[in-house]
């Protein structure tokens, strides 16, 4: 049995942005194990609809969860007390200013049941370069002039993938991420993948699809950008 040691894999190929790999058919939430996370091989997964998701001590886990939490435009659930947050500018929202300050405050940010961080060091590097390429995503909300809450994800077309969120300050992550969502669903964007459920989501429109509907819209999506 191969020995898998914590992180990427040091002696696995780089994959650049223009580089794809084929991963094993998807049967369950685990497809596979190993590999790094150059751009091709962030690249290959997402397009596949698979997304690295483990723990500091763990090799590189790619995951592709069934259900798939997600939200179509027509859902997107904006409260009334957001609408007036929104509405008297409570925050200023910025997209793409500071996507370093919104990775690493979100890999810092404490979360119940939840030993350490699955945004690792090696996580921040990778979907650093992902933004400096132009496929990573960032919206802020500031608060004072400080930086308060955010949002990051992945666009690759007409779909967003949604990486994670930080607050500092009450409803702060709500409205980078709805002024985000609101501004990618004006941009042709059909849907926000959320991959897994959390009642945070859930109250801002999130619903569950089965995962082969989820690859049936993903690969759609995906032809097009391509074109």
């Amino acid at each position: 049995m191969k020995r898998y040691e914590s992180g990427p894999d040091p002696n696995f190929p780089y994959l650049t942005e223009k580089e794809r790999l084929d991963f094993p058919p998807i049967r369950d939430d685990i497809v596979a194990i190993g590999g790094n996370l150059s751009p091709g091989m962030l690249l290959s997964a997402y397009e596949q609809g698979i997304f690295p998701w483990y723990n500091e001590d763990d090799p590189i886990i790619w995951q592709s969860p069934n259900p798939r939490f997600v939200i179509f435009p027509q859902n997107l659930h904006i409260s009334s007390s957001m609408k007036k947050i929104l509405k008297k500018k409570t925050f200023e929202i910025t997209f793409d200013r500071d996507f370093s300050g919104v990775i690493i405050n979100c890999a810092s940010t404490y979360r119940p049941r939840q030993d350490g961080t699955w945004i690792t060091s090696d996580m921040i590097a990778a979907y650093t370069e992902m933004y400096r390429l132009g496929y990573a995503h960032s919206a802020e909300s500031y608060l004072n002039g400080q930086l308060s809450g955010g949002c990051y994800g992945i666009r690759l077309g007409k779909i967003f993938f949604g990486e994670s969120m930080f607050s500092k300050a009450p409803n702060a992550s709500k409205a980078a991420f709805l002024t985000l969502a609101a501004a990618l669903f004006s941009d042709g964007v059909e849907l926000i993948d959320c991959q897994v459920h959390t009642s945070h989501l859930e109250s801002l429109g999130g619903t569950d699809i089965a995962r082969a509907d989820f690859l049936k819209l993903l690969k759609n999506a995906v032809s097009a950008w391509r074109r």
